[in-house]
């Protein structure tokens, strides 16, 4: 039996893999300190951002609102939503500490399922958002249940429906194309300076001889001599099949601009992500 994360349902129709909590909890220390971010994360999002003209920010992949965060005390106004409420808990927890100050006040968070995305925010749309995001690798959360990723490009549809003429959608994902082909996973992270010690044990599932599901099992040091494991599975989009679906969804896109680890992809040899920032045609 090949054994995923977890059974748990957090939004009706999508797996939590973060159900138990356990993975919530290793995944907050993994990340460390919220305003840990690297430089050059920050620096890229929030220029991308204010070039194109960015208020208002839709969050699909919450988490414990590492991101939302970093946005929220940028000056941006964030809607954040998540399908784990183990995972949303933090981010809760930070909006309620910080809940004096204007900005976290106005800070919305919601649980909500990317299948039923456009209906389910319906209240908070209010014309659409100036920029959707879903990064983090977080969209490989979303497993292709049929065989023919109907699910995942109903989400990506729903992003865009979300998505106000001239505004933006950023997603991103691992370079699975080298993990399929060498079989390792990148340790370090271009998103979070953690302090923390991780190994990551890579596993691929194929079937009929297609890659369905990519297993990574995290070793993180806790501190004090402790090693805490968990383990997540994705599925591993390819680049130029993902870029396929993109341009199917955003037709007649303006641009589509596809950054590996926040460099032109002519700057990069292997990187460790893909970032896609595309525009949705039409003017605000």
């Amino acid at each position: 039996v090949f054994q995923m994360r977890s059974d748990g349902i957090s939004a009706e129709g999508v797996r939590d893999q973060y159900a138990d909590g356990k993975a919530a909890k290793v995944w907050e220390i993994f990340i460390g300190d919220k305003k840990s971010r690297t430089e050059n994360y920050r620096n890229f999002l929030v220029e991308k951002l204010r070039e194109n003209g960015v208020r208002r920010i839709l969050d699909v992949a919450c988490g414990t609102g590492v991101d939302s965060i970093m946005l929220v005390e940028e000056g941006f106004e964030v809607v954040s939503i998540d399908a784990s409420d183990k995972m949303l808990k933090y981010a809760l927890k930070e909006r309620w500490n910080r809940r004096k100050e204007t900005n976290f006040d106005n800070w919305v968070i919601e649980e909500a399922n990317w299948l039923t995305l456009y209906d389910d925010i319906q209240h908070l749309l209010n014309g659409g958002f100036d920029a959707v995001m879903c990064l983090g690798n977080s969209f490989a959360h979303l497993l292709d249940n049929y065989g023919d990723q109907r699910e995942q490009i109903q989400a990506i549809r729903n992003f865009e429906r979300c998505v106000k003429p001239g505004g933006l959608l950023l997603v991103d994902h691992r370079n699975y194309d080298n993990i399929m082909n060498t079989g390792a996973t990148p340790a370090k992270c271009i998103y979070y300076n953690s302090s923390h010690t991780t190994d990551i044990k890579t596993s691929v599932l194929y079937i009929a001889s297609k890659p369905a599901l990519v297993t990574l099992d995290y070793q993180i040091s806790t501190g004090k001599g402790e090693v805490s494991e968990f383990r997540l599975s994705y599925y591993p989009h390819k680049l130029k099949v993902f870029e396929e679906i993109l341009r199917s969804i955003f037709r007649d896109a303006p641009t589509h601009e596809t950054y590996g680890d926040f460099k032109p992809l002519d700057r990069v040899i292997q990187p460790a992500f893909y970032i896609h920032v595309i525009k949705k045609a039409g003017s605000a």
